[in-house]
């Protein structure tokens, strides 16, 4: 069996590892998008570093969309296998699989209508059509039981923690008279998260482990804070009369804070005011969340039992038709709106922070991972000056920063996670920026002993 690293290698995004048996039978680990710029990121995206065809199976660790993006390139491109997945994470697929599309194919007829006559049209990455045909691909697969992917290999999912339907990945081949492990982290979640169980680490030994390393270089405040802060933001807001404007992924983020919003509410320390969660997609993910109780921990569980949701926030409206989107701009009473997206880069959060962020009753609220040269970035770096829309923004809202809603473990809890399962070989650092894989690779060796780390380049390879 052959690894070679060709997403997510020393950068954040974009997941694709591909696995070669011993009879020299292609799988794919994710198969995701990259994000970033949109120059580089079309470039990258529009790399298939094999010929499609040749892919006989496919085995996802979760849905994000840089996990699960950019199967519709390949399947657009000759891709005709099946598609591995957890129940949650199929269900998933469906509605950011038909999103990502809908991006691709609004974004292109928004540059064509705008382009100067000696300009190329510009054709999407991919369609909607490609999108229903990844969907028909998709085989649901439980957790903790062993299926075959091609034969000689067979896959068993654990779970991550991460989002709902997350796993980690345990590849097994039989060849040639020996047996071979490889193991794939996938994202790993935070231990005692809410909704979702702790992450289950997969057993140790294997032959090689692939780990992200998103947050490799640092760790998070203590969970005890996390809602004391909250709490604090909201308040002070609202005293001065003014908006918090969450930037959050419609996926997992989204639904984490409106479970807070839930706790603060029982604990009285939730004043009365409207809560919009102003995004279409967001609003059907919660929706998907609801139907998947198998993947909560005891007690989303029985929170879920007793009042039949998760998310019954007093004043909470889901906002769907872009009209009502717009009269929230225009009112001026205190209120929470979470918006996507996570980033900045693009959605009806961009729309909030042009009317928002130059009003210094505001609050916006940072409470994801910003990459380089988003907009999110920027307001975490405190600029005071920003560009939405192409125009200047002066920047007068309150910035705050809180990384405690992370969906990705630190690096004290993944190093504990690895702990657990070791590998008989080398561990590989994907999923992370260079600088953040780089500061885990010595916390590693250092501090839990690991005695062969190691962080690939793109197109290394490694023969298991």
């Amino acid at each position: 069996m052959k690894i070679r690293f060709h997403g997510a290698v020393r950068t954040v995004t974009g997941s694709l590892h591909i696995v070669e048996t011993a009879r020299g039978e292609i799988v794919l680990l994710d198969c995701g998008m990259f994000q970033g710029r949109r120059k580089e990121a079309r470039e990258r995206n529009e790399v298939v570093p094999l010929e499609p065809k040749r892919v006989k199976a496919v085995v996802l660790s979760h849905a994000h969309i840089d996990h699960i993006g950019n199967l519709p390139t390949w399947v657009a491109r000759g891709m005709k296998c099946p598609i591995f997945a957890t129940s949650a994470t199929a269900d998933l697929c469906g509605i950011m699989l038909r999103d990502s599309a809908y991006i691709q194919e609004n974004d292109a007829r928004h540059v064509n209508k705008h382009r100067r006559a000696h300009e190329k049209p510009v054709t999407p990455l991919y369609t909607m059509a490609h999108a229903e045909a990844v969907l028909g691909r998709l085989v649901e697969q439980p957790y903790r039981t062993w299926f075959e992917v091609v034969p000689g290999l067979r896959a068993s999912y654990h779970d991550a923690g991460h989002l709902l339907g997350s796993a980690s990945i345990l590849l097994e081949e039989q060849a040639n008279g020996s047996t071979k492990r490889l193991a794939f982290t996938g994202d790993v979640g935070r231990t005692e998260r809410v909704i979702l169980r702790d992450p289950e680490p997969f057993p140790a030994g294997a032959d090689v482990v692939l780990s992200e390393s998103t947050y490799g270089d640092r760790e998070h405040p203590p969970k005890a804070d996390l809602k004391e802060r909250f709490a604090g933001v909201i308040e002070r807001t609202v005293k001065r009369g003014g908006k918090v404007i969450v930037p959050a992924f419609a996926l997992g983020r989204t639904q984490s804070l409106m479970y807070a919003l839930y706790e603060l509410q029982k604990a009285g320390r939730l004043p009365k005011i409207p809560v919009y969660v102003d995004s279409p997609l967001a609003c059907r993910a919660t929706e998907i969340v609801e139907r998947h109780p198998e993947c909560y921990d005891l007690d989303a569980a029985r929170i879920h039992g007793d009042e039949g949701t998760l998310f019954a926030v007093e004043g909470y409206s889901c906002i769907t038709d872009v009209a009502d989107s717009k009269e929230l701009n225009a009112s001026k009473q205190p209120c929470i709106i979470i918006s996507a997206s996570g980033m900045c880069e693009a959605g009806r959060i961009l729309h909030h922070l042009v009317h928002n962020a130059g009003d210094e009753r505001n609050t916006i609220l940072i409470v994801g991972f910003q990459a380089e040269h988003t907009l999110g970035r920027r307001f975490v770096e405190g600029w005071e000056t920003v560009r939405i829309f192409g125009r200047k923004v002066e920047r007068r809202a309150e910035v705050v920063v809180m990384n405690g809603f992370s969906a990705h473990a630190d690096r004290v809890e993944l190093a504990g996670y690895l702990d657990r399962c070791r590998p008989a070989g080398p561990l590989y650092l994907v999923h992370g920026d260079e600088r953040q894989a780089l500061a885990f690779e010595t916390y590693l060796e250092k501090e839990h002993k690991f005695p062969d780390v190691r962080i690939p380049y793109q197109g290394d390879e490694w023969v298991v």
